[in-house]
């Protein structure tokens, strides 16, 4: 890697610490979701070895200081809360108007939705690296208008950004395919616990191995009321538990319609132990997601040691191969339920699924693949001279 006389990134072989910008996302520390879950390890993965990183972070977010673990943060007005949707395209132009002025070797955009549509500001003279996330426009709470635009927005990030990471081979492969564009192929991670508490189970009256469990985002493609109907349509040994905010208005729909005494919605539950405990300690752990690339809770679901049952989508095989069982409507998930697995076989699923988060998706395998990425990238030529590349 070559150290040019501003320190930036060139293409030799010799490791310098770079200036990384990283948005899109709430924010950091994480007190939201995936996303910034994953933001909080790729920062901090990426300090560690020795790098300048900068978090932008919502003015909504609870944490307010300037700086995180050795890590900076920039706060950036966020109008999302008052405004809706909106809000998210103003902070989103908020936050690369600030970063016109920060001259960073790589701005690590994560997602694409909201940042497309200011590519004609994006800063100069830097490696713009994109998560392209999931397959946004297929998701069936969007109008058709907004699925239109996604679509467009998928396409001006894929032509205008320098570096692109598929999170899925699957996503990989629709971007090479759709655009004949390359992606790098780096996935997200997990951690495996190191033990779980079965008191986490008294509150809901539940015992180790005796409940199934979803947990998910209460939306159509994640495919809750087919798990619904088929657990309805099982023997009903076991109570169905899930997990997550009933709050939107699929949500409400999914309490009023599928009232049982055994029909369990709890909420959303937001501290980790207790989440690892509950997925542990199920009999059967379902995954419905059919949108998007490695999704973060199927990873974690695998590295608590789940018994795996997962919607049959191009995403979910990358990841699980023959490690699941697989369904597609009601009447497969009534059989999964109903017919059982040997014992055998369920521990060597899980063992093997256990192997994989070690070997593929854990943190320092991933932060390693975004810093080769990063250090062998160039920076794009001729960058303009002026106050947004000053130091």
């Amino acid at each position: 890697m070559k150290v040019s006389g501003t320190g930036r990134a060139g293409n030799s072989e010799n490791k310098h610490k770079m200036k990384i910008g990283i948005l899109g996302t709430r924010g950091i520390p994480n007190a939201y979701g995936g996303f910034e879950q994953f933001t909080q390890y790729l920062a901090m993965g990426l300090f560690q070895k020795g790098h300048e990183i900068y978090v932008y972070n919502s003015s909504d977010h609870p944490y307010q200081e300037p700086e995180w673990n050795g890590i900076q943060i920039i706060h950036c007005k966020d109008w999302e809360s008052k405004i809706g949707t909106a809000g998210q395209f103003l902070y989103d132009y908020n936050c690369l108007m600030d970063a016109r002025r920060r001259n960073f070797d790589v701005l690590i955009q994560l997602g694409y939705t909201s940042n497309s549509i200011w590519r004609r500001i994006w800063p100069k003279g830097m490696i713009h690296m994109i998560n392209m996330d999931g397959l946004e426009w297929k998701r069936s709470k969007y109008s058709k208008p907004v699925q239109k635009f996604l679509r467009l927005a998928e396409s001006w990030a894929v032509k205008h950004g320098d570096i692109l990471i598929s999170d899925s081979t699957g996503i990989q492969d629709y971007i090479l395919e759709k655009y004949g564009k390359s992606s790098v192929y780096i996935p997200y991670g997990a951690d495996i616990p190191a033990d779980y508490s079965t008191s986490v189970l008294e509150q809901w009256k539940l015992a180790a191995g005796g409940y199934y469990l979803v947990m998910a985002r209460m939306e159509p493609e994640n495919n809750l009321e087919m798990i619904l109907q088929g657990w309805l349509a099982s023997r009903k040994i076991k109570p169905l538990v899930l997990i997550g905010n009933p709050g939107n208005g699929f949500g409400r729909y999914l309490v009023k319609t599928y009232k049982h005494e055994n029909i369990r919605f709890i909420g959303a539950i937001y501290d980790q132990q207790t989440v690892n405990a509950m997925r542990h300690y199920s009999a059967l752990y379902f995954h419905g997601h059919s949108v998007g690339g490695t999704n973060p809770s199927l990873l974690e679901a695998m590295a608590c040691g789940c018994t795996m049952a997962a919607h049959d989508n191009v995403f979910n095989r990358a990841i699980l191969a023959g490690e699941t069982s697989y369904f597609s409507s009601a009447h497969e998930v009534r059989n999964i339920i109903d017919m059982g697995l040997d014992p055998a076989m369920i521990l060597d699923r899980k063992e093997r699924n256990l192997d994989k988060i070690r070997e593929n998706y854990n943190w320092q395998k991933i932060i390693d693949d975004y810093e080769k990425v990063l250090m062998n990238a160039k920076i794009p030529a001729n960058p303009p001279v002026g106050p947004q590349n000053s130091r």
